[in-house]
């Protein structure tokens, strides 16, 4: 059976595979890998019919450039068939519409064919979640699958699917591609339609594609962007990449500073030039715009998410059942509220400079892109929701996993993550970033270094 969505596609293009055929397939592994917690919302009959009706328009000469292609979609991705949840107790039923971008992949023939769990309205990093159960990492079930988009990583991880979406707001496609040894990639700000997900930022959220390859990554970024660029794999004597040691290489578990030293080395032998450098300071930016935006954003634009739904952000509060994320709720409800002059500094002040100092450290050494290690640790078990253990001292468990891809997303750079090895048995990412605007030079850029580095052996469920 093909493993990619560029080979499911080859085979059902060839005639070597029916999307029924491939239906089925996506059935049987969603119900072999039921106990994971991956997935939400799942109508096989209507998959079935779905498929049929791809079959009958590639038997017509009519297909599309996806058509049969089954991806499961992140919870907080408004479906106009398949519920739309948040992974919340309040939200019940179909969104209105289909959100933009998984408009354009259903317009080519792409079947929605599942809806996946996450952290609890997406506010989260391990996608424990209180309402609809946790995700459980396809690597060493009772660890977690990372967040918040845990059930679509883990779903791709396992199997079930090839190819699927997540959203991210500060590292939440990264973040589980990375546990979980799948590929995820956070487009710049902006490169997709807007609308259709449940919101935590403007500035800041957008859906991203899950694969277990940059040209499957690149297959529905594509349509989602409207580029029709090919993927043309860079050559890695061509490549000028950063290696920003401060922050993002300090404070490694050791087995996630092996194998990224290693993958260094690996870029180095096949003619990658390296750059020891950093950029000028962007972590006290960093620091003063993160939590701004975010949750000064999401107490605006999440009630009125609520009424297009029917329901009163009342309701929605009401039906919060994680602790963590209904702790940050309530905190943006009195005195405690992020007010409008930290949120106005971080958009007008704070955020600039990041970017200002992000494009010239580039411009200044000829960079590529940035290369470090996604996150700092690998997934830890289930239920290490407050603090997680690193290096032999317990860390804030968001802070710890989200603290090497924040600075991207505030950036609105484009980010991939990579798989890049094992430690302790436990899947180690690595992540390249871009400059703002270059999404598909920084694909280009991902694919050509993912030919150098060694594939992870088979996932163990």
């Amino acid at each position: 059976m093909p493993q990619t969505a560029t080979e499911i596609l080859a085979a059902l293009d060839a005639g070597r595979l029916s999307a029924r055929d491939h239906a089925e397939a996506v059935i049987e592994q969603a119900t072999r890998h039921a106990g994971l917690g991956a997935v939400l919302a799942f109508a096989p009959e209507a998959l079935r019919a779905d498929a049929d009706a791809s079959d009958a328009r590639r038997k017509a000469g009519r297909a599309g450039r996806l058509d049969g292609l089954a991806l499961a979609i992140k919870d907080n991705i408004d479906t106009a068939v398949l519920a739309t949840t948040g992974g919340t107790g309040a939200l019940h039923g179909p969104a209105p519409s289909d959100a933009p971008p998984l408009a354009r992949l259903l317009a080519k023939g792409a079947l929605a064919a599942m809806k996946t769990n996450l952290h609890e309205l997406a506010f989260g990093v391990t996608s424990n979640n209180a309402v609809t159960g946790a995700v459980h990492n396809p690597w060493r079930h009772g660890h977690i699958a990372g967040g918040s988009s845990g059930g679509t990583a883990a779903a791709l991880a396992a199997g079930i699917v090839a190819a699927g979406l997540g959203t991210d707001t500060g590292g939440s496609v990264r973040i589980p591609a990375a546990l979980c040894g799948i590929a995820g990639f956070r487009p710049g700000t902006g490169r997709y339609p807007s609308g259709g997900v449940v919101p935590l930022s403007a500035t800041r959220d957008t859906i991203g594609p899950m694969a277990r390859c940059v040209a499957d990554l690149a297959l529905l970024d594509g349509v989602m962007a409207g580029d029709t660029s090919t993927l043309a794999p860079r050559d890695p004597g061509s490549l000028r990449l950063g290696v920003p040691r401060r922050i993002l290489w300090e404070g490694l578990e050791p087995g996630v500073a092996r194998q990224c030293e290693a993958a260094l080395e690996t870029l180095a032998r096949a003619g990658v030039t390296l750059i020891e450098a950093d950029p000028a300071d962007l972590w006290e930016d960093e620091a003063a715009a993160s939590f701004p935006i975010v949750l000064y954003e999401c107490m605006r634009e999440l009630p009125g998410y609520c009424a297009t739904r029917g329901i009163t952000f009342e309701a929605l509060m009401a039906s919060v059942g994680s602790a963590d994320v209904r702790g940050i709720l309530e905190s943006q409800r009195g005195k405690g509220a992020m007010p409008v002059t930290a949120w106005r500094a971080a958009l007008d002040r704070h955020r600039p400079t990041m970017q200002r100092n992000w494009i010239a450290w580039f411009t200044d050494h000829r960079l590529d892109g940035a290369i470090f290690p996604t996150t700092a640790l690998t997934a830890r078990p289930l239920g290490e929701d407050d603090t997680v253990a690193l290096n032999g001292e317990r860390h804030p468990t968001f802070g710890a996993y989200i603290r090497n891809t924040s600075h991207g997303s505030l950036i609105g750079a484009p980010g991939v993550s990579l798989p890049v090895g094992l430690a302790d048995g436990l899947p180690v990412g690595i992540e390249i970033d871009g400059l703002p605007g270059k999404d598909r030079a920084l694909l280009n850029i991902a694919a050509g270094v993912e030919a150098l580095l060694p594939p992870l052996p088979p996932c163990p469920v």
